[in-house]
């Protein structure tokens, strides 16, 4: 999202949409080779910094793709390498890039890791990893077989995730001690999982997607107490 328009993400393509009726007015292609697993993107400033994985293949290989939001152009790559998890979402905050790397249960599971080695990454400027935390099993526990898809911070500094397919938001609060995620909320939303992203120029709007209609949904977020 940014002010004026959307942004639809889908493996190696995205489209670029008017938020005011739909329309569609700009798109980018990709290599489905290089990129082959756009999960989801966020508005840097002028910039679409978006999360890809080499998703399913093995072994689990990421980078953030980042692009012209104004031109639609691929302008660099950070390849993060061989990783224990899939980089399925990616965003500044408090000065340092957080990431989601998701892990699966068998059958898609890799090196006998499941759904709760799914973790939250911390990275500097020069892409080093810095920190990091795990999820709570309150969490974890709603996520078999699969994994976090979408996460954001909010507006009110907590982190908003989302699985593949439930259609719920889970609400967690980085810790004062410790390196386990607290887990505060869970919101019932009207989308099934996957990626999504803030409305920065709204008040605490999401807009998201059901798959199984092939909608983009605008959700306004209730604050969390």
């Amino acid at each position: 999202m940014d002010a004026q328009h959307f942004y639809a993400v889908v493996n190696s393509r995205i489209g670029k949409y008017r938020k005011a009726d739909g329309g569609k007015v700009g798109e980018w292609v990709g290599d489905r080779v290089a990129i082959r697993h756009l999960n989801s993107c966020i508005v840097d400033k002028a910039e679409l910094v978006c999360a890809n994985s080499n998703f399913p293949q093995t072994p689990m290989a990421s980078s953030v793709e980042i692009f012209d939001t104004a031109t639609m152009r691929h302008v660099r790559s950070i390849s993060l390498g061989v990783r224990d998890g899939s980089l399925t979402w990616v965003e500044r905050h408090n000065g340092r890039w957080w990431a989601g790397f998701a892990n699966y249960d068998a059958p898609r599971g890799y090196l006998g890791r499941t759904h709760r080695d799914t973790k939250i990454v911390i990275f500097n400027d020069d892409w080093a990893e810095v920190g990091g935390y795990a999820l709570p099993d309150s969490v974890l526990e709603r996520l078999p077989p699969t994994s976090i898809s979408g996460g954001s911070f909010g507006p009110d500094g907590l982190l908003y995730l989302t699985g593949h397919d439930a259609p719920e938001f889970y609400v967690v609060r980085i810790p004062a001690q410790g390196p386990v995620m607290e887990h505060i909320a869970t919101i019932p939303a009207p989308l099934e999982g996957q990626a999504w992203a803030w409305d920065r120029s709204a008040e605490r709007t999401i807009f998201g997607i059901t798959r199984k209609k092939a909608e983009v949904v605008v959700m306004a977020v209730p604050p969390v107490g």
